[in-house]
């Protein structure tokens, strides 16, 4: 009975005191019907008739009934309370005129109006307007005896109805203590609401909300009443109510605690147009324990994370923007210095075989020399400039064709036999006879092969050794470049691939280079849907080993994956030593 009277009591009452008291008035306006009814057939049926006792029966039920009805609309009670005392006061008269006067034991009901007022209300105010209310219903009963109104004999049986009324205290004063604490506990958690930054909200197993905190006010703009039932369904954003309703099911399965991001609609006047009045609340559900039927949710403001992602999802786009147009510059310019590359090596070579005469110093055909090699170095360093940047930007595109592996193999090895030889390095090949041909872009191949073959001979000390292997693995071609070199340190294995990035050691300080062709070498091998790994152990040597499908890439893959930059996993064997692997 309390539990359905709370749910009566306006939302606009927020203070304990002061929801209680609507909840007591709201459910006694709807008990004191029945009481009465249950008199009026005891005491008026026999002397006014069943016509007249039906029509004081429905008349008390409906004045009692609009009467909370009313308060509970509106909130306001303190000129309903006086009516309803004033009624009561005739009432009684009337009741206690019809039990024979003063002398019948039904008399004694004029205590209950002081005992209800003060009960509802719990002021001294209320007792003195009971007690007025009192000796008001009997001056009416004196008054009405003057009427020549029928009356019946006082009889034992009249006390009956005082008892009854004396029985609805006894469930009442054993509560007392019950709902003083609850409103103890009712307080401490309003109390806490006011303090949280957000709407705490009470749900069924279905959605509908049972109570809203008074957060509302401050973070909707509504009165917490408008999301009782559909109130906060009926506001979630259409696209954004799939995702509650998941978020419920969940729930329902077990789900100890769930966060849903929802737009919400809220008064107009809280947006400038009807387009933009849904402001972005993270809901985040809570079960309230086993076997309850109801969900705790608190609903908070999510502007500002909604900002911050719009800003991220912006911030994002620009960098990628940027890269893009750092990309095309790059290929521009690499594309620009190849023409006069060209040129400057080109001429360089006539003057070396002395088509216009020979030289009159032995120092000029040096000089001339070495301005060819350097011509050549940076012809390279652009070509690999254009590959990569070709590739970021997604203009690199493969032509596939059948071809066998062996043979770019047997042409890396003839192209690099100089280079090995000059430095004192042993150029080993190592290809299964499964390898076979493979559908892929055979000078994107051969430039894996060629740099890999490049890199492992120039950081192999003299004496050491190199080798290319292939083998055949289902439908994938493995293939590596093995040497016994120098080896990668952990820390410099984490940004291998990078473009622009180099090993710095004291051995590799001697050698040139830009830091781009295991760059250049990741993006092939994504453009040909395959994976690299490098594994490597300081001091002892490198492995790198590519994978590709044997039929070619099944999509067209143009944009550079690059590999991560957090530290690779290390499986260490013997302290230090160990291998180290990274794969991308």
């Amino acid at each position: 009975m309390a539990t359905g009277c709370e749910r009566l009591v306006h939302g606009s009452i927020v203070g304990c005191q002061a929801r209680r008291s609507q909840r007591r008035f709201v459910g006694t306006m709807l008990c004191v019907p029945f009481f009465a009814a249950g008199a009026a057939v005891t005491l008026i049926t026999s002397s006014l008739g069943a016509s007249v006792t039906l029509a004081v029966i429905f008349a008390v039920f409906g004045l009692c009934w609009l009467t909370a009805l009313l308060v509970a609309a509106s909130g306001r009670m303190k000129v309903a309370g006086d009516l309803a005392l004033a009624a009561s006061a005739l009432g009684l008269a009337v009741l206690i005129a019809a039990a024979g006067g003063l002398a019948s034991p039904v008399a004694m009901l004029v205590v209950a109006l002081p005992v209800e007022a003060y009960w509802i209300s719990m002021s001294r105010r209320s007792v003195i307007t009971g007690v007025f209310s009192a000796l008001g219903a009997i001056l009416l009963q004196l008054l009405s005896s003057h009427l020549a109104l029928p009356m019946a004999e006082p009889a034992a049986w009249h006390w009956l109805i005082p008892l009854a009324w004396s029985a609805t205290l006894l469930p009442r004063l054993t509560g007392f203590g019950r709902e003083s604490q609850a409103e103890q506990d009712v307080a401490a958690k309003t109390d806490l609401e006011a303090v949280v930054a957000g709407v705490v909200l009470r749900l069924t197993r279905q959605g509908d909300v049972i109570d809203a905190s008074e957060q509302a006010r401050t973070f909707l703009n509504l009165a917490p009443d408008l999301l009782i039932g559909n109130g906060l369904f009926d506001r979630v954003h259409l696209a954004d109510r799939i995702a509650y309703l998941n978020a419920l099911a969940d729930m329902r399965d077990g789900a100890p605690l769930l966060k849903v991001d929802l737009r919400i609609r809220l008064p107009q006047e809280n947006a400038g147009t009807i387009a933009d009045n849904y402001h972005p609340f993270t809901l985040e559900l809570m079960a309230t324990g086993e076997g309850c039927d109801s969900f705790m949710a608190m609903l908070r403001d999510n502007g500002e994370v909604d900002d911050l992602r719009q800003a991220l999802a912006h911030a994002t786009e620009a960098a990628s923007s940027a890269d893009m147009t750092k990309s095309r510059f790059l290929a521009a310019v690499s594309h620009e210095l190849r023409t006069p590359l060209n040129a400057i090596i080109g001429f360089s070579d006539m003057l070396l075989h002395e088509m216009f005469g020979p030289f009159k110093d032995p120092r000029q055909k040096e000089y001339v020399g070495l301005v060819r090699d350097s011509g050549r170095h940076l012809l390279d360093v652009v070509t690999s400039i254009l590959d990569v940047s070709r590739i970021e930007a997604g203009a690199y595109w493969t032509q596939l064709e059948p071809f066998r592996f062996a043979d770019a193999v047997e042409m890396t090895r003839s192209m690099m036999q100089l280079q090995a030889d000059s430095k004192g390095v042993r150029l080993d090949t190592r290809i299964a006879a499964d390898a076979g041909e493979i559908n892929a872009d055979r000078r994107a191949v051969q430039q894996i092969l060629i740099n890999l073959a490049s890199n492992a001979i120039k950081f192999t000390p003299e004496g050491g050794d190199v080798m290319i292997g292939a083998r055949r693995v289902g439908s994938r071609l493995h293939f590596w470049v093995r040497d016994t070199g120098i080896g990668i340190a952990e820390d410099d294995l984490a940004s291998l691939g990078q473009p622009f990035v180099q090993v710095q050691n004291d051995y590799t300080r001697r050698f040139e280079g830009a830091g781009l062709g295991l760059s250049l070498v990741k993006g092939l091998v994504t453009l040909h849907e395959g994976t690299m790994s490098i594994e490597s152990v300081p001091g002892e040597g490198t492995i790198v080993s590519i994978s590709v499908p044997v039929d070619g890439p099944k999509g067209k893959v143009d944009k550079l994956v690059t590999l991560p930059t957090s530290t690779p996993s290390a499986d260490r064997q013997g302290g230090s030593g160990g291998s180290l692997r990274k794969t991308a």
